[in-house]
């Protein structure tokens, strides 16, 4: 497959989204450059480490430069240190990448930033696109700064996408394997009123959005990392548990509510109690084609 993508810059590298990502662009006989802050640990074989110190010669002619790096936003509770890394990160790197593209003769063709559906207002059950505005709170106002931050290489002539990324379902890693753990054990319940949306997209198609991002030049602006059909926590959670063969308890909304504030404070409310749906309009617009257009095609590949 002929993709235009010679050589790639991934910031980000090394997490769950990078390490799939970097493989699926040396599979495809691209030559790929991970920017990491420990340029000492093994990249993926045929990928190369640098560190952060190597910009911008590193940026100067890419192809693409595609931007994963930040702190995991679930690892841990929402204290104000962990809040400022949370956003730090993700604005740090972004600025420090579009600050080293200045410096360049020859800046990257395209910059590819990851955001986040945190960026959007729930509304209900009612789909949210990429036309969505922003919510309130700790998670939109990182999001819009990250992008903001994105954007601004778009002045060096730099073509900017921005995959606003949701729930990514994978075997090795994520979201799934802690959701489906307490259903293993027969203690799967939902979560608050089970009716949040729930928008997941899987590993493997979230990939190649961001490698069709890099190479199309009509991947301009903003696009949601999403399978096009977003549901219900307590529809996904029944999901998982059709597939697992388990039963779900049938614990009232209240006290789970209660359990996961009193567990995670501000983190439960921002990503387990609440949720838009949403969908990815632009990318269909353009003919993305998704592997796992149904949440039961992407459990039955990965459970």
């Amino acid at each position: 497959m002929e993709t235009g993508l010679n050589r790639v810059v991934v910031a980000g590298g090394t997490g769950l989204v990078g390490r799939r990502l970097v493989q699926a662009l040396l599979d495809l006989g691209t030559r790929v450059q991970v920017i990491t802050r420990h340029p000492g640990a093994p990249a993926p074989p045929g990928a190369s480490a640098h560190g952060w110190e190597d910009l911008p010669d590193l940026l100067e002619g890419a192809d693409a430069v595609i931007n994963l790096a930040g702190e995991g936003i679930a690892g841990r509770r929402w204290t104000p240190s962990r809040k400022a890394i949370i956003r730090d990160s993700r604005t740090g790197a972004t600025s420090r990448l579009v600050s080293a593209m200045r410096a360049c003769d020859r800046p990257p063709a395209a910059l590819v930033n990851a955001s986040a559906i945190g960026y959007y207002v729930p509304k209900g059950d009612l789909p949210v696109d990429e036309a969505g505005a922003p919510g309130e709170g700790f998670l939109p106002e990182v999001c819009q700064a990250w992008e903001a931050e994105a954007l601004a290489a778009a002045s060096l002539g730099v073509r900017v996408a921005l995959v606003r990324i949701g729930v990514v379902l994978a075997r090795e890693g994520g979201a799934l394997p802690k959701m489906a753990l307490p259903v293993r054990w027969f203690a799967g319940c939902k979560l608050g009123s089970g009716r949040q949306g729930l928008s997941w997209i899987h590993l493997d198609d979230l990939v190649a959005m961001l490698i069709e991002a890099a190479r199309n030049p009509a991947w301009k602006g903003v696009f949601n990392g999403t399978a096009p059909q977003a549901l219900s926590h307590e529809a996904f959670t029944r999901l998982i548990a059709q597939r697992l063969r388990r039963p779900l308890l049938p614990v009232p909304g209240f006290l789970t509510t209660l359990a996961v504030k009193m567990l995670l404070g501000e983190m439960a409310e921002a990503l387990l109690l609440q949720g838009a749906y949403v969908v990815p309009t632009r990318s269909l617009a353009l003919g993305f084609h998704f592997r796992f257009l149904t949440a039961e095609a992407a459990l039955k590949d990965l459970l």
